[in-house]
């Protein structure tokens, strides 16, 4: 349990240190040095006070658990004190979240690759890139309507699964 949570906060550092390091500082004023043609960058203490916020929109598969990390670094502001105004949507599938991402409505999807698999393999010149794995094994469970002693994937065999959404990551497992 500790290493799940070990990861999940390291990949929600990692998510947050990429998203700082994408926004633009403009509140750098240039001086000329004395007695020099050169000039240097410095902060401007009125400037660096009233940081200005980057909009980013991160469209999510779904409401997780899995996804704790982000959700205690959204309510604690740890976004908003890094320069980032995050709008956390929620799309309901991959597909729907990979379709947000390509038309611009969402600067980051959070889902599975196969969306991203499927985008390429389509032949789209456009297409976008896996970067970070945010949980290191998935949640997914199988529960029945009956309780099954010493259960065995063998017992599966001509029974109907109910897997999630044709061609989703579940599916695929």
């Amino acid at each position: 349990m500790k290493k799940r949570l070990l990861t999940f906060t390291l990949a929600a550092v990692m998510i947050l240190s990429l998203l700082t390091a994408c926004t633009a500082n403009d509140s750098k004023e240039t001086t000329a040095k004395p007695d020099s043609n050169q000039t240097e960058e410095t902060l401007s203490p009125e400037k660096s006070q009233n940081k200005e916020l980057v909009d980013v929109t991160l469209n999510e598969v779904a409401h997780s658990i899995f996804y704790a990390p982000m959700y205690a670094a959204i309510e604690n502001g740890y976004f908003e004190s890094e320069g980032i105004n995050l709008d956390l949507v929620c799309g309901f599938g991959a597909d729907k979240v990979m379709t947000a991402v390509l038309s611009g409505e969402a600067d980051i999807g959070f889902m599975g690759s196969e969306s991203s698999i499927y985008t390429y393999n389509e032949g789209a010149t456009d297409y976008v890139v896996n970067f970070a794995q945010l949980t290191q094994r998935a949640g997914n469970f199988l529960v029945s309507r009956d309780p099954i002693e010493n259960f065995q994937w063998e017992s599966l065999k001509g029974s109907t699964v109910l897997g999630g959404r044709k061609g989703g990551v579940h599916i695929l497992m």
